[in-house]
């Protein structure tokens, strides 16, 4: 049975940081890619960035290039969501996806596993 199980969210205030932690179980994901989406009330689930275990690559959305950074460790299974120099826009539910790597990494709907997601909430 697949599990992803994150950890890390919390209240922060504008500017603060917060590390997100995805641990995956049930299977062997060396060729899948991992990511985080969000999706904040009446929004829709949004992509925020990826990583391929393959090959090491990450993917940023324009709105958290500079601030986020997502990273793997395998030895752990475990993929990471660091955030700095965060807004009150970047408050939402995070939830961690796994998929077989397709390339279109930034589509919901190529992830096959997700998640119970982990509240991000940004005070100004």
């Amino acid at each position: 049975q697949v599990q992803l199980v994150e950890s890390g969210g919390g209240l922060v205030q504008a500017g603060g940081s917060l590390r997100l932690s995805c641990v995956a179980s049930g299977r062997t994901f060396s060729s899948y890619a991992m990511a985080w989406f969000r999706q904040a009330p009446g929004e829709e689930r949004e992509f925020v960035a990826a990583h391929t275990w393959t090959g090491g690559s990450t993917y940023n959305a324009d709105s958290v290039k500079g601030r986020f950074t997502i990273s793997g460790d395998s030895a752990k299974n475990t993929v990471y969501l660091q955030m700095n120099s965060l807004k009150p826009e970047d408050t939402a539910v995070y939830y961690c996806a796994a998929g077989p790597y397709s390339g279109n990494y930034y589509r919901p709907g190529e992830y096959q596993y997700w998640g119970q997601g982990t509240q991000v909430t940004v005070s100004s």
